[in-house]
């Protein structure tokens, strides 16, 4: 059995009289560097200058310093950079201030796994990853309760990278909900492995393309739109609730004899050695070196499915239908 962590097993004295830098102020910058500072740890914002993030920071009361000073500042630098960005500001805004005994932190482990940061032997490397978005990271903090996390351990030069790390998720808010240790390697290669085959890639494929078959078939887009795409928060809901027993519990016998039946013909031996094939790339390094490449070329190929994603039919038609649900718009850009 995995052991969780809670509450009782972090102590946040810790982290007393230590500073957190935090680097980033994007999903998850704003939301851990709010959630620490409200646990009462001394925290700085790193920011490029000129950002357009710098002004929200300070008016959520935090300090914020470019990232050479912030990180001059700071006995904890917690990087929480887009992962195409963080080995270039390692390189050039972080690296040259280090000081032995820091430590470094990441929310995800690509640029450790991957050999694109190579930190020295004398700072400790520590993973604290809550497993949601950041908007839901403070919303939960800020209502007494938390989202589960990771720990992870790359590093231990200090001896206390394991008592930070868990001070360090208790100070977001995670023990409350649980948290678990991993490794980098682990969490790396199955948080990519979700994003690409599952969580992200394989829902909006299976979205778009369900969408496709109905309309080509001669139905409505907007009824397209709502069966395919729209109800499938409700789904979704129930399967994060109870798992998926709950989710077969809670839908019709009708829903259920034909999702069972034809669920795994769609889904099929193709669908698993597609999955096998997308592992296959994450494990040996080609997926992160084609990621690397992109973005030293400034991003074309990304920019352009980007475009074909907004253009495709099933945005346009539910553009138009979600500006009808003011209530929805609401939801998505609560804090």
């Amino acid at each position: 059995m995995v052991k969780m962590y809670y509450n009782e097993d972090a102590d946040l004295d810790v982290l007393k009289d230590k500073t957190v830098t935090v680097l980033g102020y994007g999903s998850q910058g704003h939301a851990q560097a709010q959630n620490l500072h409200d646990s009462g740890i001394n925290v700085i914002v790193g920011l490029r200058k000129g950002s357009a993030r710098w002004k929200q920071a300070e008016k959520d009361g935090l300090t914020v310093k470019t990232v050479p000073e912030a990180v001059k500042s700071a006995d904890i630098i917690q990087i929480l950079l887009p992962d195409e960005v963080q080995s270039r500001v390692y390189e050039n805004d972080i690296m040259p201030y280090l000081e032995s005994g820091n430590a470094i932190v990441f929310s995800h482990g690509f640029n450790i796994h991957y050999n694109q940061i190579i930190p020295p032997e004398d700072v400790d490397v520590y993973m604290v990853a809550p497993k949601s978005p950041g908007h839901l990271v403070r919303r939960t903090f800020k209502e007494g309760t938390g989202v589960p996390g990771l720990i992870a351990i790359y590093q231990d030069a200090t001896g206390d990278a394991h008592k930070l790390a868990l001070a360090h998720a208790k100070g977001v808010g995670c023990t409350r909900a649980g948290v678990f240790e991993t490794t980098f390697r682990e969490e790396t290669e199955t948080d990519l492995f979700g994003e690409q085959v599952d969580l992200c890639g394989g829902v909006a494929s299976l979205i778009k393309m369900s969408f496709e078959v109905l309309v080509e078939a001669g139905y409505k887009p907007e009824m397209a739109y709502f069966e395919t795409l729209h109800e499938l928060k409700l789904i979704v809901d129930l399967i994060h609730e109870g798992g998926l027993e709950k989710m077969w519990y809670s839908v019709s016998n009708t829903a259920e004899y034909g999702g069972l039946t034809v669920g795994p013909k769609v889904i099929n031996e193709l669908s698993r050695e597609a999955m096998y094939e997308a592992l296959e790339r994450i494990q040996n390094g080609e997926f992160a070196r084609e990621f690397v490449l992109e973005g030293k070329v400034n991003n074309p190929v990304l920019t352009s499915m980007e475009r074909q994603e907004r253009e495709h039919p099933i945005e346009l038609v539910g553009k138009d239908l979600r500006a009808k649900m003011p209530w929805l718009n609401s939801e998505l850009n609560e804090d």
